[in-house]
C-alpha cells in the first residue's frame, strides 16, 4: 500500500454518491458559491476558498490544469477560465480512478451533467439514484391530494426501474425524530389535502411534512432498493441536531427484515454513531462523503473514525461532489491518501498484513459498493 504513483490502478474508485458537474463558464464568485455548503454570500473580506477545501484544491487540483502545487489561488481561477469548464471537469474527473459514479439527479439545477454527459466527460460508467421527494413533488404537481396518495408508490417505482438506488432528504426537510411506523392513509390522505391546500396559495410543491416524508420513504422501502439518507453536515437548511443518525434507530429496527439496505451519507460530525448504527443493525451502511474534501488536511481524522467500530464490509467511498470537478478531485486524492496512509499503519504496527490491507482498502474503494448495489462491471 505504499507506491503512492499506482494507487489508482490498484485502487479503483465506485463514487457511491455524487452528483453532476456545471458545465457553463463560472465567474469566480460562481466558482466561490460552489465551494461552500452555506446558501449566502459571505461578510466582507472573508473568502469561501481561504478554507481547508481552498487549500485542497491549490494542491491537488492546480497540478491537473498544468499549475504548481499550492498555486496562489487567483492563478488557479484563471487557468481554469482558460481551459474552459468543459477542460476543466475532463481533467479533474478523469484524475480520479473512479469506474462509476452513482448520481443523484434529484437536484433541480439545469446546469449539471446527466448521468450519460457525466459518463462521457469522465469516461465511467454512470448509475442513476433517485431522489424520493423530487419523485413526490413531480407527482404532485401534476395530480390531487387523493390522486397523488393512490399513485406515489406505483410512482415511484416505475421512476427507479433502472436505477440501482433511492435517496431521501428527510433529514434536511424536517429530521429523523419522526414515528418509524408507515402512516396510515388516512393520516396521509389529510396530510396531503394540507400540502396542496399550501401549495395553492405559494404556487409551489415543496415536501416538508413528516407524515408525507414518512409516506415516501416507506414507499421506498416497497421499492426494494437500497436507500441513501442524507445525515449530519451537508445543507444550509439543516437542523444539525436533527440529523443524528442515532434518531432512526426506531426506524433501523422497524426495518430490519425488510430486505432494504440504508446507506448513511456524510455522517460528520455523528461518524462515530453512524459506526455504532453500521455494526449493530445487519442493514446499514456509512460513507463520510462531502467531508472527504470539505476538511481538507483534517479529512484523514474522519476516515479513520469511519473505520473505527463498523465491520469493513459496512464502509463506503463517496465524494457527494456537486458542481465542482474540483469535489471530485479532491475527494478523491484526499480520501487514497488518508485510507492508504491508515492500512500502512496498521501494517507498520502488526494489526495487519499486507495482503489483508489491500483487501480491506478494496472493499471500501469499490467492492462493498458493487455489492449492496448489485452493480455489474
Amino acid at each position: 500500500m505504499t507506491d503512492a504513483n499506482s494507487r489508482s490502478v490498484d485502487l479503483p474508485l465506485i463514487d457511491h454518491h455524487s452528483h453532476g458537474v456545471v458545465e457553463t463558464e463560472l465567474s469566480d464568485d460562481e466558482f466561490r458559491s460552489l465551494a461552500t455548503e452555506s446558501d449566502w454570500p459571505g461578510p466582507a473580506g472573508t473568502d469561501s476558498l481561504d478554507s481547508p477545501f481552498g487549500l485542497t484544491v491549490r494542491r491537488f487540483c492546480a497540478p491537473i490544469l498544468g499549475l504548481e502545487p499550492l498555486a496562489p489561488l487567483d492563478e488557479y481561477l484563471a487557468r481554469r477560465r482558460s481551459i474552459g469548464a468543459a477542460e476543466a471537469n475532463r481533467l479533474l474527473l478523469r484524475s480520479t480512478g473512479t469506474s462509476d459514479y452513482l448520481l443523484d439527479t434529484g437536484i433541480p439545477d439545469t446546469r449539471l451533467l446527466g448521468p450519460a454527459a457525466m459518463a462521457a466527460r469522465a469516461e465511467a460508467r454512470t448509475r442513476e439514484i433517485v431522489r424520493i421527494e423530487r419523485v413526490a413533488e413531480d407527482l404532485a404537481s401534476e395530480s390531487t391530494a387523493a390522486g397523488f396518495v393512490a399513485k406515489l408508490p406505483a410512482t415511484l417505482a416505475a421512476r427507479s426501474r433502472d436505477a440501482v438506488g433511492l435517496k431521501s432528504i428527510i433529514a434536511y426537510r424536517h429530521g429523523f425524530d419522526i414515528p418509524a411506523e408507515r402512516p396510515s392513509g388516512r393520516e396521509v390522505l389529510k396530510a396531503a389535502d394540507e400540502w396542496f391546500r399550501t401549495a395553492e396559495r405559494t404556487g409551489t410543491f415543496r415536501v416538508t411534512d413528516p407524515v408525507l416524508l414518512r409516506f415516501g420513504l416507506w414507499s421506498g422501502i416497497d421499492a426494494a432498493l437500497p436507500i441513501q439518507l442524507h445525515t449530519g453536515y451537508g445543507d444550509g437548511d439543516i437542523e444539525l441536531f436533527r440529523a443524528d443518525p442515532s434518531r432512526l434507530n426506531p426506524l433501523f429496527h422497524a426495518t430490519r427484515s425488510r430486505g432494504v439496505d440504508f446507506m448513511l451519507l456524510h455522517c460528520y460530525p455523528f461518524i462515530r454513531e453512524a459506526g455504532i448504527l453500521a455494526q449493530v443493525f445487519p442493514h446499514v451502511y456509512l460513507d463520510v462523503g462531502l467531508v472527504s474534501h470539505y476538511l481538507g488536511p483534517s479529512a484523514g481524522t474522519a476516515i479513520r473514525q469511519s473505520m473505527e467500530v463498523a465491520p469493513f464490509s459496512k464502509v463506503l467511498y463517496s465524494s457527494d461532489s456537486y458542481g465542482l470537478g474540483e469535489h471530485y478531485a479532491v475527494s478523491a486524492a484526499i480520501w487514497r491518501s488518508e485510507f492508504v496512509a491508515l492500512m500502512d499503519d496498521w501494517v507498520a504496527s502488526g494489526w495487519a498484513t499486507p495482503n489483508h490491507a489491500e483487501r480491506i482498502a478494496a472493499m471500501v474503494a469499490s467492492k462493498n459498493a458493487r455489492r449492496v448495489y448489485n452493480l455489474k462491471a
